[in-house]
C-alpha cells in the first residue's frame, strides 16, 4: 500500500476523477431520454477515447475501450423502447383508413359516454385503433363485436363490471374487445399524479398511432393520449376536433351529425 501511495501522482488522481465522472454521467443517461442528445454523447465519447490514447489516463482509456467493444449492447439497452417500436412496425402494412358514416356517429357516442362517466367519476380507458395494428400488444381481453354506443360503454366501465379495469378496443368503428391490459409506459418524466390508466394509455401510444381516451376516476377529467403525449382536462368540442382530426375525417364530404361544429 505504501508503494502504491508513493507512486500515486496528480495524473492518477485526474484519471480516477475522470473515470468517476464518466460512470456517474452514464448512470444518469440510462435513466433519461437521450434521443435528443445522442449526437453530443457520441461525440464526447469518441473525443475522450481519442484523448485517452494519447495521454497517460490508463484507467479512463481502459473503460472507454471496454465500452466501445460493447457499444452495440449498450445502445440497445439505452434505446430499447425505440428499437422495439421499430421492429414491431417493420414489415407491417398500414391499414388504410376507412371513412364511414358510423365513425361520425361513433365520435358523438364517445363524447356522450365519456362525459357521463366523467360526471359520475367512473374511470375508463378507450383505444381507437388507426393504421397500425395493436393485437400483438394486448393481454387478456374479451372478444366483443358491437356498435359503439354510450350505453354499452357505460355498462362496461361500471365498477361492478368484471371487465371495467381493462381497456375497450375500437376498430373500424366497432367495439372489438374489452377488459384488455395495455403496456405500461416506463417514461420517468410522467407526472406522478397520473395513475395506471394514464400510464397504460401513454405506453400504448408510444408504440402505436392509436388514439386513447382516458376518464380519471379520481378527478373526473377526460384526457386524450396520442404519440406519447397527453392532452388533459378536455371539453367536448376539443375531443370532437381531435378525434375527427386523428381519424382523418376532414377529408370526408359526408353530412355530419347534428351538433357538429
Amino acid at each position: 500500500m505504501s508503494d502504491l501511495l508513493a507512486s500515486f501522482t496528480l495524473l492518477d488522481l485526474c484519471d480516477i476523477l475522470i473515470l468517476a465522472v464518466i460512470v456517474y454521467r452514464f448512470a444518469l443517461i440510462l435513466k433519461e431520454d437521450v434521443a435528443i442528445r445522442l449526437v453530443l454523447f457520441l461525440l464526447a465519447f469518441f473525443s475522450l477515447l481519442v484523448l485517452s490514447c494519447f495521454s497517460g489516463f490508463a484507467a479512463t482509456g481502459w473503460l472507454l475501450r471496454s465500452l466501445f467493444g460493447s457499444s452495440l449492447v449498450i445502445l440497445a439497452v439505452i434505446f430499447q423502447g425505440d428499437i422495439r417500436r421499430a421492429f414491431m412496425l417493420m414489415g407491417r402494412r398500414p391499414v388504410e383508413p376507412q371513412i364511414r358514416d358510423e365513425e361520425l356517429v361513433m365520435i358523438e357516442e364517445l363524447i356522450k359516454a365519456t362525459a357521463e362517466m366523467a360526471e359520475k367519476h367512473i374511470g375508463a380507458l378507450i383505444v381507437i385503433v388507426r393504421q397500425h395494428p395493436i393485437d400483438h400488444l394486448l393481454e387478456i381481453g374479451t372478444q366483443i363485436e358491437a356498435m359503439v354506443t354510450s350505453e354499452l360503454l357505460n355498462s362496461i366501465f361500471l365498477p361492478y363490471s368484471p371487465i371495467h379495469d381493462g381497456a375497450v378496443i375500437i376498430q373500424r368503428g366497432k367495439i372489438t374487445m374489452a377488459g384488455c391490459l395495455l403496456p405500461i409506459s416506463r417514461n420517468p418524466d410522467i407526472a406522478k399524479s397520473f395513475g395506471t390508466r394514464h400510464r397504460a394509455a401513454l405506453g400504448l401510444s408510444e408504440l402505436t398511432d392509436a388514439l386513447v381516451l382516458v376518464v380519471s376516476e379520481e378527478t373526473g377529467k377526460i384526457s386524450m393520449v396520442h404519440d406519447g403525449k397527453i392532452t388533459y382536462d378536455m371539453a367536448a368540442a376539443e375531443i370532437r376536433r381531435l378525434l375527427r382530426k386523428g381519424l382523418d375525417l376532414k377529408r370526408s364530404n359526408k353530412p355530419q351529425p347534428p351538433g357538429e361544429d
